[in-house]
């Protein structure tokens, strides 16, 4: 049987660097390519195994080498930078790349599709716009509590406070002030409209993919949680089960042990903050708003902290769309896991 060539590619804007040993020479190569110069000669190279780092531009250049047919796989970063030698520089980093994916049981990332890239940028420019409203919003509370203004908590109570207010904060707001606040409550109305608009198209998709549709069966798991989690994940499979992808978003505990003693710190707070934050609010909602919340969590309640079994919730909640994924089962309730014997 014959070995197939293994790459370490690391890619950049314009310079990439790509070190490989011959399989038949056994001659080291490490070399510079431009973007076109790269890509034709990976083309008339032998198919093999290509690693590379899982960072701006990974994913499209997975996609593009799996159709020359090359095999692709992302490495974390983290998991590259212990095999860096000397000084870090891009011929340091392919060889780096080389080396890692090469050691057993090496955890790799799942390469996305188009669609999947595409969902995940509409969430963050939300996740943009929703920062900007905010800041908007309390920079306006702000200036107006300067001329002693108060108002009611909360977003929506009190921009319709500001707004049946208007005639009294003429008569204390200096109008070279008054004027451009009514500027920027207009801007809000035009970020609000931004953001439902993108809500919409992420509804368009969630109502397309039967992966979502499953997940959104899930107590605490909506039309933004569903579609995050799908475009997130990329090929369930890359997991070996639902604790590890707990993990790979951060919702389990870190730990610190010596001398055979393990000791459980809070939750790591390691992977995607975005989809750590939604399935977390969504375990917060089923906590205070579901009629019929289970007894695993009525139980867990009475024992521990409310901050904690919402972490505790979100991380069954993930576990729970893992498995859905992984083996295409549909959510039913109450559902208790057997292991095989």
């Amino acid at each position: 049987m014959n070995a197939i060539p293994i790459y370490g590619l690391d890619i950049a804007k314009r310079v990439f660097q790509l070190y490989w040993v011959e399989v038949e020479t056994g001659e080291i190569i490490n070399r510079r390519f431009g973007r076109d110069e790269l890509i034709e000669f990976l083309a008339q190279r032998p198919a093999g195994r290509i690693a590379l780092e899982a960072c701006g531009s990974s994913h499209w250049w997975a996609r593009k080498l799996t159709s020359l047919g090359h095999e692709v796989v992302l490495l974390h970063a983290k998991f590259i930078r212990p095999f860096v030698q000397n000084n870090k520089t891009d011929a340091s980093d392919a060889r780096a790349i080389w080396t890692a994916v090469q050691q057993p049981g090496i955890r790799t990332v799942a390469a996305k599709t188009e669609e999947q890239q595409a969902m995940l940028g509409l969430h963050r420019m939300r996740q943009l716009l929703v920062k900007f409203r905010t800041m908007q919003v309390n920079q306006v509370r702000g200036l107006l509590y300067e001329f002693g203004a108060t108002f009611k908590t909360g977003r929506q109570a009190g921009l319709a406070e500001i707004r049946e207010r208007m005639a009294e904060l003429e008569q204390i707001t200096p109008g070279m002030l008054l004027t451009p606040i009514q500027d920027q409550l207009k801007r809000i109305d035009g970020i609000n409209d931004e953001i439902e608009a993108l809500e919409q198209r992420i509804g368009q998709w969630q109502k397309q993919e039967v992966a979502c549709q499953v997940l959104t069966q899930i107590p605490g798991i909506g039309r933004l949680t569903a579609t995050a989690l799908v475009a997130t994940m990329g090929n369930p499979k890359t997991f070996m089960s639902g604790r590890e992808f707990a993990s790979f978003l951060g919702l389990v505990p870190r730990q610190k042990g010596t001398g055979g003693k393990v000791w459980l710190l809070g939750i790591s707070k390691r992977g995607d903050c975005y989809l750590r934050t939604l399935l977390i609010h969504g375990a917060r909602a089923v906590l205070f708003k579901a009629r019929e919340k289970g007894p695993w969590i009525e139980a867990l309640r009475q024992r521990r902290p409310t901050n904690v079994t919402a972490v505790a919730l979100a991380n069954k909640m993930a576990r729970t769309a893992w498995a859905l994924l992984a083996h295409d089962r549909v959510y039913k309730r109450g559902y208790v896991s057997i292991k095989p014997a």
